[in-house]
């Protein structure tokens, strides 16, 4: 019994580290390359995009419940178990992505803020919003700015965009793996 908790264990960190690398370098890619348009950045598809590689990193969730049921488990698995195995590859996955997140802001794209603020505002312009709607979108902005200079807030918030898309697909791969044994 003890020695299937050591390969739960490594299935998961394996699992874990592997969707976490993925999912931080498709992230790292989409921020400095893969959503720029004409030279600019472009929010909506970068939202697109993030959100999908979300979803191709955490393909992995499925694979690693489903890689424990059937090479360690005889094929068995609850739901309660297939779904904490699930939820701990999510929480590495997402602590990576969070980490580097944090490192890329902090280091590489510190006019982030300011680039995603323009972009808003001049999309608040374009669809014809009154000037005192952009007075106090520009102020919420600005309030936004100043918490993100907080590296737990920024913590937090990115763990906020993450963690709900991982939590969503270890549900759903539990209540797909789950597999109760054969009754004597």
């Amino acid at each position: 019994m003890h020695h299937n908790h050591f390969k739960m264990k490594k299935n998961i960190i394996i699992y874990g580290l592997t969707a976490g690398i993925v999912v931080t370098t498709l992230m790292l890619l989409n921020v400095h390359s893969l959503s720029y348009r004409d030279g600019k950045f472009d929010y909506d598809r970068g939202l697109v995009i993030g959100y999908a590689t979300m979803l191709i990193a955490f393909s992995l969730v499925y694979v690693g419940i489903h890689n424990y049921r059937n090479k360690y488990n005889n094929g068995v698995i609850s739901f309660g178990k297939a779904f904490k195995i699930g939820i701990l590859i999510v929480l590495i996955a997402s602590t990576i992505y969070v980490a580097a997140w944090l490192v890329d802001y902090y280091y590489f794209s510190t006019d982030f803020m300011d680039k995603y603020s323009t972009a808003m505002l001049d999309k608040l312009k374009a669809s014809g919003a009154s000037q005192p709607e952009i007075d106090k979108q520009a102020k919420e902005m600005a309030d936004f700015a100043v918490l993100f200079k907080n590296p737990f807030f920024t913590a937090i918030m990115t763990y906020a965009e993450i963690l709900p898309v991982g939590l969503v697909v270890a549900l759903i791969s539990a209540l797909i793996l789950k597999r109760k044994g054969v009754k004597n």
